[in-house]
């Protein structure tokens, strides 16, 4: 693992020597440039296994980032020191890449040229005999070795200089999104309570209620069934009573599912999804695999209210009468895929169900897509971790 991430600096070292240039002419727009570099060298620092944060929305585009980042004061406090470093340290990778690697490669390969007739001359060296080009192949190692040293060396300092202009230079900001992070953590933890709350008091009253109705009104059929014939109208208007009541009883048990079904509080998401697959209108097939006792409540809950949604969507919109769902459980996250044939362009629109389900995967942690090319069929992808960042 340590050496990928080596060799992850070095290369990431190498692509900053080759962009020096377009670094250098992006000086001339600095104010535009800027927050994107900085936010690029976020992501380079990520990827070679340092913990940043972004700052751009995953939903925004590059513009529509930048504009209202230049008229803040982090811009210049955090974004413009890191597109300086990133052009000063690009243009010393350029410098050490180029006479390092390719000095390296001459003395390596020095034997080689020597048979051509070509004395490769590598600073003051130049070899005069066959002696002399084997001696240099060790040394054309030792200078590769330290060339990889010296990038692995800047890129380190390169996430060194990142860190301390994130944390040093703009408190407020990190602050804001630690407060944000802990507003929503507590947000979700709430409606999740509020929830189970609901689907609690309906379940043991109003709907007990209910049930009683319907066994009275039972009663009072048969008690009237047995009397005399004149009273016929009784009996239909206790059939048409109990018709009525049956419906609402029916109709509270589907609120009552739809806020927080019981199936996923007690025998979770799987089971779940399972049995929303049997009560939907389309021919749903259900891949399942792993374990699903390690998904935190509300993980379970913004997954299963996510394939809801989409089936829901499916019967409505996509034109066809049928749906896959591959629902993929493990220790550390969970994965499921909805997928129809139908006719596609679907979108994530603002105020959408789609929308606020993206908000309910985003508040533990996890994100939703879509795929949903015109005439293509949909697919929606959600991800989250077992258990929420917070």
């Amino acid at each position: 693992m340590a050496q990928i991430r080596i060799a992850r600096r070095v290369l990431t070292e190498c692509i900053a020597a080759m962009a020096f240039p377009i670094l250098l002419l992006s000086i001339l727009v600095a104010p535009v440039s800027a927050p994107v570099v900085a936010e690029t060298d976020r992501s380079r620092a990520r990827w070679c296994g340092v913990e940043t944060m972004p700052l751009k929305p995953s939903d925004h585009s590059w513009a529509q980032w930048v504009v209202p980042r230049l008229r803040s004061r982090s811009m210049w406090r955090t974004d413009l020191p890191v597109f300086v470093t990133a052009v000063l340290l690009s243009a010393l990778s350029l410098l050490v890449a180029f006479f390092g690697f390719i000095g390296a490669a001459a003395l390596v390969f020095s034997p080689v040229f020597w048979l051509f007739g070509i004395a490769a001359q590598v600073g003051p060296f130049t070899p005069e005999s066959v002696r002399e080009t084997l001696l240099a192949m060790p040394a054309g190692i030792v200078l590769g070795a330290v060339t990889t040293t010296v990038l692995t060396g800047t890129s380190f300092l390169r996430d060194l200089l990142l860190r301390t202009f994130s944390r040093s230079r703009d408190p407020d900001l990190l602050a804001k999104l630690e407060e944000l992070r802990t507003s929503r953590a507590s947000l979700t933890a709430a409606f999740e309570f509020e929830r189970q709350r609901i689907e609690r008091d309906l379940h043991d009253g109003a709907q007990q209620e209910l049930v009683a109705v319907v066994m009275r009104l039972g009663m009072l059929e048969a008690t009237a069934t047995a009397a005399a014939a004149d009273q016929e109208r009784i009996v239909r208007l206790a059939r048409q009573a109990q018709a009525h009541a049956e419906r609402a009883l029916e109709r509270l048990r589907d609120t009552v599912r739809d806020i927080h079904p019981r199936e996923l509080s007690d025998l979770g998401l799987i089971a779940a999804v399972r049995e929303l697959a049997a009560r939907s209108p389309l021919r749903v097939e259900l891949t399942s695999t792993g374990d699903d006792a390690q998904l935190s409540s509300p993980t379970a809950t913004a997954v299963y209210f996510t394939v809801s949604e989409a089936l829901t969507n499916i019967s409505k919109h996509a034109g066809v009468g049928s749906a896959r769902i591959d629902l993929r459980c493990a220790t550390t996250d969970v994965h499921v895929r909805v997928h129809d044939d139908g006719v596609g362009g679907a979108r994530i629109d603002t105020g959408s169900g789609l929308a606020g389900l993206r908000e309910r995967m985003r508040s533990v942690g996890g994100n939703i897509e879509i795929l949903s090319p015109p005439g293509g069929g949909t697919l929606v992808v959600a991800s989250a971790p077992s258990q929420p960042p917070w």
